[in-house]
């Protein structure tokens, strides 16, 4: 099994700044991109989903999609806003229409992702969000250049 390697780690010490965080992550993802979110509960998925929905120009209020599943966001893409905590996993997934989202013209920003392993694309961004101490957040995504995501 190879390891991930992380090329960005930030520390978030406020939602603020996890939405912020979430807000630059926008400004990479294109129609067709998937940002996988692993993370427990509390730690921050569903700010860090509001500030890439800031990013990509949606104007409404973010909320969890726990019982929705999944919610759509217009701005200058579609966002898919999926949350996979409450599916029986990837079959589950797949009978919502999931992959036509995935594949779709916007952005899928998947919470509770290691729940849908086999329908998660290999080019998606994996981001692992866990707490620390003090209620601050461990923020570690792949596949973003170090240079262009520091300002």
């Amino acid at each position: 099994m190879t390891q991930e390697v992380f090329l960005v780690e930030l520390v978030s010490a406020s939602p603020e700044e996890t939405i912020n965080t979430g807000e630059r992550i926008a400004g990479f993802l294109h129609p067709g991109s998937v940002v996988a979110l692993r993370g427990g509960l509390g730690t921050g998925k569903t700010y860090l989903t509001k500030g890439i929905a800031r990013g990509l120009g949606v104007k409404e209020e973010i909320t969890s999609p726990t019982y929705t599943i999944i919610c759509e966001y217009q701005g200058k893409l579609p966002l898919y806003h999926i949350d996979a905590y409450r599916l029986g996993g990837d079959d589950d997934f797949n009978a919502l229409g999931g992959e036509d989202f995935l594949y779709g013209p916007g952005v899928s920003v998947i919470e509770w992702s290691e729940l849908l392993r086999q329908s998660i694309p290999p080019e998606a961004i994996i981001v692992e969000i866990s707490l620390l101490e003090g209620n601050h957040r461990l923020i570690r995504i792949p596949s973003l250049a170090m240079e262009e995501f520091y300002p």
